[in-house]
């Protein structure tokens, strides 16, 4: 009798069996008839890539009316207690960008093994019932209704709908990531543009219950509708370029996939996932704030109308979409750690400066500042998908953006609520009241310190491949690139020690670890794959 092997997965429990499973099984169930079908988007209308770029704005211009959240603070507020000062309704939006990332990191795996089209449908139908659930709790004039309603399920269909496109466009479009992903995000701006001001005349027209059923069943459809237009590249798509074609000519040793393919296990695994990771979330932190609040502040520190508020709001929603095209363009251009360097540095100024220009309550440089601070905010967002899967490849995608998303929600959610909760006690405890600026400076401190941490972050994180992927000398902990030099930190019993090379003492240790893989390459067109498998 062969000796009984055991299986290490039997003595886990059956909760830990299934989270291993649903985490580690992301391989598409997509039969190959479905592919076939899929060609054709009607009848003999042959499917064509670039219609999802409009379908990723619509499905995420539905979600994004979650950043008009602001101008429904006051009504609702009103609404349920009466007061529209005790900053109840606020607390809403922190709770769906919380279950946003939750259900980003949750259902990742689904959205890769199922594909796009099934996650927008189920993310269109948990919105409609999230927006149902809202006006019943503002009749009923329950806040935690709307918490579970809004915040809860709403965040979390908000996260569905949020992930699918973002992991439909990168892999569609390799030749062109930073493009795919400023579009797969901006419609998530766009939303709140419209929404802002959609929201007040439809509250005058139908009343504040009504007007979460009127918009619900709107993006119901237009979510749902979009939905069929998405589908997944079949196995083996790739885009040929000319610099494709150009590179295989003058380099025919090239091998053919230079992608790398790394699992979420071994992305996370990389400290620069979490670099990444403290990037994303100290640029949105600031960004998010000032969303939350800005009609607020427009309203109660400046003592602007309503109306003029809600302009604002969706001027400023703009600026964030604009952003996000702009900055995930060019960071195609010139490089994505710089385009993360030139807005990291523009909120470290504008933080900085923020206590100044609040206390001379200069409306209009407040208002420009803002205006940076979303396009900044923006522009993160734009670039992480393809910052991601440049650094972890793109086949995986929606599942590790779905981990990353979790700095965003973090960013949103605890970032919100310790705001909310140093306002509050400034307010109740010393004096203060809402038209004083001093809070909100008292506010900037913290976050200041976090951004300036986060451009630290940016600069030591590695983009390029062989600053990664070349094996660690003896007693290295971590290798990085800044300024045309090669920093190597390296662990001793007392204290770091730092090894400097030039940028041409490293490429000749590169060269020299090709040469003894038998790769005659030039940079980084290797088989990254393989060569990682060899460094495990």
């Amino acid at each position: 009798m062969e000796p009984q092997v055991s299986d290490p997965t039997r003595k886990r429990n059956p909760i830990t069996r299934a989270i291993v499973w649903h985490y580690s099984n992301t391989k598409c169930t997509i039969k190959q008839a479905q592919y076939e079908k899929e060609k054709y988007l009607i009848s003999t209308v042959r499917f064509n890539p670039w219609l999802l770029m409009p379908a990723s704005i619509i499905v995420q211009f539905c979600c994004g009316s979650l950043y008009a959240w602001s101008v429904f603070n006051a009504p609702i507020d009103e609404a349920i207690s009466g007061d529209s000062k005790v900053s109840q309704a606020p607390v809403t939006f922190y709770i769906a960008v919380g279950m946003l990332g939750v259900a980003s990191a949750v259902m990742g795996p689904y959205l890769e093994r199922n594909g796009p089209r099934k996650t927008i449908m189920i993310s269109s139908s948990l919105f409609l019932v999230a927006n149902i659930l809202s006006a019943i709790a503002i009749y009923l004039k329950y806040i935690w209704l709307l918490y579970l309603g809004f915040g809860v399920i709403g965040g979390f269909s908000i996260g569905l709908g949020y992930i699918a496109p973002v992991s439909s466009l990168q892999k569609w479009f390799p030749h062109k990531r930073g493009l795919a992903g400023g579009f797969a995000v901006c419609g998530f701006g766009a939303g709140s543009i419209v929404i802002g001001k959609v929201i007040l005349p439809l509250i005058h027209t139908v009343g504040l219950p009504l007007t979460f059923i009127v918009l619900g069943s709107l993006y119901f459809v237009a979510m749902m509708t979009s939905a069929f237009i998405f589908r997944v590249p079949p196995p083996g798509y790739t885009v040929i370029t000319t610099s494709d074609t150009e590179r295989k000519a003058t380099a025919p040793l090239v091998p053919q996939n230079s992608e790398i393919k790394l699992t979420l296990k071994e992305s996370i695994k990389s400290i620069d996932f979490w670099f990444l990771y403290v990037i994303f979330f100290t640029n949105s932190l600031f960004g998010l704030l000032v969303i939350s609040r800005l009609a607020d502040m427009i309203t109660k520190l400046y003592f602007r109308e309503p109306n003029e508020a809600s302009t604002i709001v969706s001027i400023n929603s703009a600026l964030n979409l604009i952003g996000r095209l702009v900055f995930s363009t060019l960071s195609d251009k010139i490089g994505r750690r710089t385009s993360c360097v030139i807005m990291l540095t523009t909120q470290t100024i504008i933080i900085a400066t923020f206590p100044i220009f609040m206390e001379d309550r200069n409306y209009w440089l407040f208002l420009g500042c803002m205006f940076v601070v979303s396009m900044c905010y923006g522009g993160g967002v734009g670039i992480m998908p393809a910052f991601l899967a440049d650094l972890f490849g793109s086949h995986n995608i929606g599942v590790c953006f779905g981990v990353l998303i979790t700095a965003w929600s973090i960013a949103g959610t605890g970032g919100g609520l310790l705001f909310t909760a140093i306002y509050n006690h400034l307010l109740t405890s010393l004096g203060y009241t809402t038209g004083d600026a001093y809070p909100f400076i008292f506010n900037s401190y913290w976050i200041l310190s976090l951004v300036v941490f986060g451009l630290f972050c940016t600069l030591l994180i590695r983009t390029q491949q062989k600053y990664r992927i070349l094996p660690p000398v003896e007693g290295q902990w971590y290798r990085f690139r800044l300024f045309k030099r090669v920093y190597i930190v390296k662990r001793v019993s007392v204290c770091p020690e730092i090894e400097i090379l030039s940028v041409d003492e490293y490429d000749q240790l590169w060269d020299n670890y090709l040469k003894s893989r038998h790769l005659d390459v030039n940079g980084d067109a290797v088989e990254l794959t393989t060569l990682i498998d060899s460094n495990k």
